[in-house]
This record gives C-alpha cells, structure tokens and sequence, in this order.
C-alpha cells in the first residue's frame, strides 16, 4: 500500500508541476499579448499622425486658393476706393477705407544723433538718455529738418476692409 500511496503522490507532483508550468506559459502569453497590444497602440498613433498630415496637406491646399481669390478681391475693392478718391465707403455688407499710416522715424547711428540732437528730442530719465521717437517726429514737422543719424520713411496709405458679420448672406 505504501507504493501505492508514494506512486499517488508521485503522480499527484507530477500533475501540480505540469500545471504550474502550463500556468507559467499561460502567463508568458499574457505579456506577450500586452506587448502585442502595446505595439498596437503605437501603430494607431503613428497612422493617425500620417492621416492628420494628409488631411492638413489638403486643407493648406485648398485654403492657399481660397486665399488667392480673397486677394484678388481686395484689389479690386481697393483699386476701387482709391478710383472714386474717397477715404471711407460704406455698404452693406461692410466698409471700404483708406487710412494713412504715420510716418516712421528710425535712429540709424545713435552716437551721432545725440551729439547733435536737442533736449526737445530727447526723453531723459535718471542716469540714461534715450531718443524720444515722438518728440523727433515732432521736430522733423515743425522744423522739415531731419536730425543727423535718424532716418525718415514716408507715410503710405493702408487699404482695410470691416466686414459686417451680422449678416447673413455673403
């Protein structure tokens, strides 16, 4: 009787150990599953980034057109505002203007511009001297001079557009 029981319980370790081993390859192929998945994952993104770059690739497309056609739209709306030579046309759907910009002043060598600038064109604040772009602007126009070391660019008239919104047509 005692084979018998020793063959038992031989028999019996030998199904536990072949159970634990099937188990352990059951979970060797859960990480695997994971690892799979996780790849899987990884591939979803990097084809959803391809997607959005087609999808980007064809709205730049066709917005670059879009935009051409409004270009071309606003020339004409400015070609026409500067042909009835008035500054301001109101319609309907919205108002055509033309506005002068201001003249542009720049210090183009700042160690001769203080040497011969005036107090009037200059902004002085404790322990530094700084030029003063408006107090120049004043100066070029009440006197015609323009200072040694600034530069003057010409005004030039800005085309703008408002469109009213709260319409419903276009």
């Amino acid at each position: 009787m005692n084979e018998a029981i020793n063959f038992m319980e031989d028999l019996l370790s030998e199904v536990e150990l072949k159970e634990e081993q099937q188990t352990e390859a059951y979970y060797d192929l859960l990480i695997a599953k994971v690892g799979y998945l996780e790849q899987k994952i990884a591939s979803n993104f990097k084809t959803a980034e391809e997607e959005i770059k087609i999808i980007n690739d064809f709205v730049l497309s066709r917005n670059s057109r879009i935009q051409g056609q409004i270009d071309g739209i606003l020339s004409m709306l400015e070609a026409y505002i500067r042909g009835k030579g008035e500054k301001t046309i109101t319609m309907c759907h919205g108002v055509l203007k033309l506005h002068k910009k201001p003249d542009k002043v720049e210090i183009t060598d700042m160690e001769l511009f203080l040497k011969n600038a005036n107090g009037s064109m200059l902004t002085v604040v404790p322990e530094s001297v700084k030029p003063s772009i408006t107090k120049i602007k004043n100066y070029i126009k009440m006197s015609g001079r323009i200072p040694l070391g600034v530069s003057k660019s010409e005004s030039t008239e800005e085309f703008k557009l408002t469109i009213n919104h709260n319409n419903s047509e276009v």
